[in-house]
């Protein structure tokens, strides 16, 4: 009941509507104070607070200090709700305005805190917790995206015809969902050597993992996962009697669903695999080291190999303007797709996860192709210009992909320039938001979504500690 009322009680202040009673202004300038006031914030950080006070003191552009104030925080202020018995720390995070935990969403979510964790040992104890939390939801079903705090709760999309249990919130299969948690894990020991997380129930849900991946080549022609939703969006369900269309086995993995939670046209989604091959290889390491375990880890590290020499044929095509570029989803039998969505993985995003570096000629051929209007799904108006996707539609653009733009970026004017629509983009709220329109930043979806705004922090603090120049 707390976190009920905790959620409710924080509509409204995470959207960026709260004013203090005070009506205090942030830096002397005329900024509301629109934070969630300090005692209804869900979990405190040391760390987090000091780096916001160098941050808002020494950047000169005060509506910029005030925005990294607002949204850096964002996750830990409303999100959260960490609680530790017996010593075990255990984290549930909301995505914002939705009460249930994504797996990729509650990862990037809490990412940009574990370089901070080694000044604050409850940040670490919090991160901990999603880890913990991650592999009771993997164990329970690899192939859901979100679940609920409680484990008996069934939901909204409960007559889903695939296999829906209780305390599982959607059940859209996307490999994303399995390569966040690995990717946290993995950073989260080699950031604090701490191997407390990664037991032997942390073990079983990663040969959950290499299950999944195995069984989603569908090198026999089948899946054993489906899914149908009655809906008047196509890109919500998946055609076929609920299992997409036919994919020619040829060593990549099916992702029924992007990142965005759309629906794939093409199984085999590039990024995505890119993405599996980096987390393979991850958990290859951990089982390793960690554990001593040479048998599961060489299963990681073959499948990571197999996908990545599919990647290496089936992944690119010659465009006759841009050269040889990365294709977005593919089937394997010659069919492609060629556009890029906003949410991450993404093609642009590959040099962030570590799958592809960004001085990669592909990549480079691909980025200018993304940021082109030969991507059919990047818009460009008087608000700014960006990727959007289908999820929300035509003419709105992410500021996610704004900032994996300048996250993915070497070019100073091109980051101060993404950074600079950034800050005009939040419509006044103080925050980042899931979209907005192309020609009015007032026009926007998601008013309290905190990925967006914590991964905007993320951009900020990395400017500040790299080019701090590009902030004024």
């Amino acid at each position: 009941m707390e976190r009920r009322n905790f959620i409710k009680s924080t509509m409204a202040l995470g959207a960026g509507y709260y004013l203090s009673n005070n009506l205090a202004f942030a830096q002397s300038e005329n900024l509301p104070e629109v934070r969630v006031a300090e005692n209804m914030r869900n979990f405190t950080s040391t760390a987090v607070e000091k780096v916001i006070k160098t941050f808002q003191s020494k950047v000169k552009n005060k509506e910029l200090a005030w925005l990294f104030g607002n949204c850096f925080p964002n996750t830990l202020d409303t999100t959260v709700f960490f609680q530790s018995t017996d010593g075990v720390p255990d984290t549930y995070v909301i995505t914002g305005d939705i009460d249930a935990m994504w797996l990729r969403d509650s990862s990037a979510q809490v990412w940009p805190y574990l370089a901070l964790v080694k000044d604050d040992k409850h940040l670490a104890d919090l991160i901990a917790g999603v880890i913990n939390r991650q592999v009771d939801y993997i164990l329970k079903d690899p192939y859901a995206n979100a679940f609920y705090d409680d484990p008996e709760k069934v939901g909204e999309w409960a007559k889903d015809k695939t296999n829906m249990r209780p305390g599982v919130h959607e059940r859209k299969w996307e490999i994303d969902s399995l390569c966040y948690p690995i990717r946290l894990a993995y950073h989260y020991w080699k950031t604090t050597k701490d191997t407390t997380p990664f037991n032997a129930v942390w073990k079983e849900a990663i040969q959950n993992i290499l299950q999944t991946f195995k069984e989603q080549q569908r090198k026999d022609g089948t899946s054993p996962y489906h899914f149908e939703r009655v809906t008047g969006r196509a890109t919500d369900t998946l055609p076929m009697d609920g299992y997409g269309y036919p994919v020619n086995p040829v060593g990549l993995i099916c992702s029924s669903f992007r990142p965005s939670d759309d629906a794939t046209v093409l199984s085999f989604l590039i990024p995505s695999n890119f993405f599996a091959v980096v987390s393979l290889r991850q958990a290859a390491e951990m089982l390793k080291t960690i554990h001593n375990d040479n048998v599961l880890a060489k299963e990681l590290t073959t499948l990571a190999q197999e996908v990545d020499d599919a990647l290496t044929k089936y992944a690119t095509t010659n465009h006759p303007k841009y050269g040889e570029i990365f294709v977005f989803e593919t089937d394997g039998y010659g069919g492609h797709l060629l556009m890029d969505d906003s949410n991450i993985p993404s093609l642009l995003s590959l040099p962030y996860l570590g799958a592809v570096k960004a001085d990669d000629p592909r990549y480079i051929n691909t980025r200018k192709f993304i940021l082109s209007e030969d991507n059919p799904f990047f818009y460009k108006g008087t608000a700014g210009e960006g990727v959007g996707g289908p999820h929300i539609g035509k003419d709105m653009i992410w500021p996610m992909s704004i900032v994996m733009r300048a996250l993915t970026s070497s070019d100073d004017d091109e980051i101060k320039i993404c950074i600079q629509t950034l800050q005009k983009c939040h419509g006044g709220t103080g925050f980042m938001h899931e979209s907005f329109h192309k020609d009015d930043p007032t026009k926007f979806t998601r008013s309290w979504f905190a990925w967006t705004n914590t991964l905007f922090g993320e951009l900020l603090w990395e400017t500040y500690q790299r080019k701090k120049s590009l902030l004024s």
